[in-house]
């Protein structure tokens, strides 16, 4: 059983920067590819980034260059620093945990794929 918690979440103006932090604990945190999701509120929730343990990372096209996702094995914490945020990237952020290992990049961006979540941090950019 993995237990992952998210922290960082705030208010910042457009164009300002957040980091956002996700503990696990309860399980093999190392062995695990992760992933921050977001949902808007009326929206569902989508796939943001995902590191695997290869060190491997995949974004959203409505982040790359502006988020970077990172990991420290050491610490079993996953990041996720966001720069130049815009006011559509106010959502909630939820921190998984993958479910296996897969060969296509693309089954990291899915949902299903993800067995443990964290209860997501709110993010609020103001325009």
């Amino acid at each position: 059983q993995v237990q992952l918690v998210e922290s960082g979440g705030g208010l910042v103006q457009a164009g300002g920067s957040l980091g956002l932090s996700c503990v696990a604990s309860g399980g093999t945190f190392s062995s695990r590819a992760m992933g921050w999701f977001r949902q808007a509120p009326g929206k569902e929730r989508e796939f943001v980034a995902a590191i695997r343990l290869s060190g491997n990372v995949y974004y959203a096209d409505f982040v790359k260059g502006r988020f970077t996702i990172s990991r420290d094995n050491a610490k079993n914490t996953v990041l996720l620093q966001m720069n130049s945020l815009k006011p559509e990237d106010t959502a909630v952020y939820y921190c998984a945990a993958a479910a296996g290992t897969y060969y296509d990049e693309r089954n990291y961006t899915l949902l299903k794929n993800y067995d443990y979540w964290g209860q997501g941090t709110q993010v609020t950019v103001s325009s």
